[in-house]
């Protein structure tokens, strides 16, 4: 516990959460200045699903069957659900299912 109440630690922390604190507030500010037309409409709609997809993408690669099953049956909540927090849901709990069962490593 004490080493991560160092202060160059603490300092990392407090540097990487005003850097964050930036970028997001600079997104909203940049963002105030573009006209949303329907074409940037459609293209803030498709994000959530592209990070999503950025973020498996590496694992689905790397994980085995359990993963790619369990990205499967996220693909196959949203088709159905149409809500990308539903299908995130599905797959974690098919993936903790799979394992849990024994499946996987």
């Amino acid at each position: 516990m004490a080493d991560v109440l160092r202060s160059d630690v603490m300092l990392a922390f407090a540097v990487m959460t005003a850097v964050t604190v930036a970028v997001r507030l600079g997104g909203f500010w940049l963002m105030s200045y573009v006209p949303v037309t329907p074409r940037v409409r459609r293209m803030m709609d498709a994000l959530p699903g592209s990070i999503i997809v950025a973020a498996a993408l590496p694992v689905a690669v790397n994980g085995g069957p359990v993963v790619m099953f369990a990205i499967l049956a996220a693909i196959v909540a949203t088709i159905v659900a149409r809500n990308d927090f539903i299908a995130v849901i599905v797959g974690m709990a098919v993936a903790a299912a799979a394992r849990a069962a024994g499946f996987g490593g």
